[in-house]
C-alpha cells in the first residue's frame, strides 16, 4: 500500500534512528590530506628581484625597432643600465631614407640636367645603444610589474645603394646607382615597464623611445620601440 510505503521511508530517515546516510573516506583517500604552504613560500613566486640579492643580470632578445640582443645590469632595486646592440627595422625607415637622397645630388648640375630617385636598397642598419634607467615598483597595478624611465645614447650605421635616373636634356638618359654610409648618433629618453612574476628567472618588458639625431640630421626625431624577454641570474 502506497501508505504504508510512506511510514517505512520516514522511519529509516528519521534523524534519531542510527539509520541516516553517512559520507565516509575509504581506507585509502584517509591517508592523503590537503597540502598547505606557509605564509613566507606562498609570496615567494618570482626568484627574482629580492631587495636582499641586488645586484642582478639580465640577457635576452628584444623585438621591434630594433631587432636587438639585450643586456641589463642591475645594481640594486631603483637603478639600472641596460645596452642594446642589433638591426634597425629599414622598413620603417624608407619614407626617411628616400627624403635624404637629394642630399647626395651633386651641386654641378646645370638647368637641362637631372637625376631622379627611383629605388633604394639598405644593404646594412646596425644600431647600438646605451640606457641609465630608474626603476620602482608598481604592485599596486598588478604583482611583479615596474615602471621605469630613462636617458641614453644611440650610435647607428646605415649602408643604403639608390637607383636614379640621369637626363640631360633631350641628349642623354641612362640609369645608375652608388651606395652612401651613414653613421650618426644621438639621445633617447625612455619609457617602459618590465613583468616579471614568473616561475622561471625570467623578465618580460615593453619600452618606448624617442631619439633625435645630433649628427648627420640635426633636429630629426623618431619614436622607436619594441617588446622582449631576459634571462635573469
Amino acid at each position: 500500500m502506497p501508505f504504508a510505503k510512506t511510514i517505512l521511508l520516514l522511519f529509516f530517515l528519521l534523524p534519531g534512528t542510527g539509520l541516516t546516510a553517512q559520507v565516509t573516506k575509504s581506507a585509502v583517500s584517509s591517508r592523503f590530506r590537503v597540502p598547505t604552504v606557509s605564509k613566507g613560500k606562498a609570496r615567494i613566486m618570482c626568484p627574482i628581484f629580492h631587495e636582499s640579492r641586488y645586484p642582478y643580470k639580465g640577457i635576452g632578445l628584444k623585438f621591434g625597432d630594433p631587432f636587438a640582443l639585450s643586456y641589463k645590469f642591475y645594481p640594486n632595486k631603483n637603478w639600472a643600465f641596460a645596452v642594446d646592440a642589433g638591426k634597425a627595422s629599414s622598413g620603417l625607415y624608407n619614407k626617411y631614407y628616400r627624403s635624404v637622397f637629394k642630399g647626395y645630388l651633386p651641386d654641378t648640375l646645370s638647368g637641362e640636367q637631372t637625376i631622379s630617385y627611383l629605388a633604394h636598397k639598405v644593404n646594412s642598419d646596425w644600431l647600438l645603444e646605451a640606457k641609465f634607467l630608474y626603476q620602482w615598483d608598481a604592485e599596486k597595478i598588478s604583482k611583479g610589474l615596474q615602471l621605469y624611465a630613462g636617458l641614453g645614447w644611440q650610435w647607428r650605421a646605415t649602408n643604403i645603394t639608390y637607383d636614379y635616373l640621369y637626363e640631360d636634356g633631350f641628349f642623354e638618359n641612362k640609369f645608375g646607382k652608388f651606395t652612401e654610409s651613414r653613421f650618426t648618433y644621438g639621445p633617447v629618453v625612455i619609457l617602459g615597464f618590465e613583468y616579471s612574476y614568473f616561475s622561471l628567472p625570467i623578465s618580460a618588458f615593453i619600452e618606448i623611445e624617442g631619439y633625435t639625431d645630433a649628427l648627420i640630421d640635426p633636429g630629426y626625431k623618431r619614436f622607436q620601440g619594441g617588446v622582449g624577454l631576459r634571462y635573469v641570474f
